[in-house]
């Protein structure tokens, strides 16, 4: 049991419940997810069973992409609704949706970017939400995000009366970024507080929100003995890479570790290539100019 399945993980449930079921559903220990998703957030949470955890990094290295809304005139403890309400800054009039682009653009790009307090970065051996929770702080390194792109659908909703104004998203952005400390942000660029009120992820690992299964959907599966409409094999998380078809005697080398010359390889010129046999990607290779030979990066299998 080696593959991918691209599940539909609900809102309210953590990433590591959806592992959990999947465990008791498949009766396997060997299950990881590519990417956590926080409780309120729901949408594409790939996850790998068997083999295909080896893939994991290379999935979670591949862009994400949600949709969602942020409220601005308020702020919470954890940036996003579940939170508690921290600070209120109630606005008169709603924000142009010139003004709301102008923001944007400036969060688009290579940025800085601090993570939240609820979160589940590690600092000095303790998770962020540890120290949130028992009400201490702790200075909080910056890490370097790509935000490809930032787009706001329209200028959203005005509440005259609570005076908020919610407005709708779009985000393409590299992995390790928190999208409610955009949210947050996008009100910081405003002058205002700000918090995300809702969030979908979209695209993750190269699976799209219609590709998608639920528990249920994985459980009747596993019911009727036939799991292959839900389970996608690892080449899902390597299509980027160059494929090369191994022949007998190549594929001979490789499952001992060989370094390979351009010639056993179709004369590739990647820096790494995915190498497939018999119609499966057995493994990563990647160039060494010390060497000028291609050497081995990664093994997913060997038979």
């Amino acid at each position: 049991m080696d593959g991918i399945i691209p599940l539909y993980k609900k809102r309210g449930m953590t990433s590591f419940d959806c592992v959990a079921k999947l465990r008791h559903i498949l009766h396997t220990k060997k299950v990881g997810h590519s990417g956590t998703l926080d409780p309120s957030v729901d949408g594409v949470l790939p996850i790998c069973i068997g083999s295909a955890t080896k893939v994991v990094p290379y999935l979670m290295a591949s862009g994400k992409m949600y949709r969602g809304t942020v409220t601005l005139g308020l702020a919470t403890t954890t940036e996003d609704l579940d939170g508690e309400v921290v600070e209120k800054q109630p606005l008169t009039t709603p924000f142009t949706f010139e003004q709301l682009t102008a923001a944007t653009a400036k969060l688009t790009g290579t940025i800085q970017q601090t993570p939240p307090m609820f979160s589940a970065v590690k600092v000095n051996g303790r998770k962020l939400y540890e120290y949130a929770r028992a009400g201490e702080t702790v200075e909080r390194p910056t890490r370097t995000i790509t935000v490809d792109h930032f787009t706001l659908t329209d200028a959203g909703t005005f509440d005259a009366e609570a005076g908020t104004q919610t407005v709708a998203f779009e985000v393409a952005c590299s992995k390790g970024t928190y999208v409610r400390t955009l949210a947050v942000d996008l009100g910081r660029q405003l002058g205002v507080p700000a918090v995300m009120a809702s969030l979908t992820r979209h695209k993750s690992g190269g699976f799209t929100l219609d590709q998608t299964v639920t528990l249920d959907q994985v459980a009747e599966a596993m019911a009727n003995e036939d799991l292959s409409p839900i389970l996608r094999p690892i080449d899902y998380a390597l299509a980027e890479y160059p494929h090369v078809a191994l022949s007998d005697r190549v594929w001979a080398l490789v499952k001992n570790g060989v370094f390979l010359t351009t010639d056993e390889v179709d004369g590739a010129t990647a820096p790494e290539i995915a190498l497939t046999y018999q119609g499966a990607t057995k493994c990563l290779y990647q160039w060494s100019e010390e060497k000028q030979q291609y050497k081995p990066l990664k093994m997913f299998a060997v038979n």
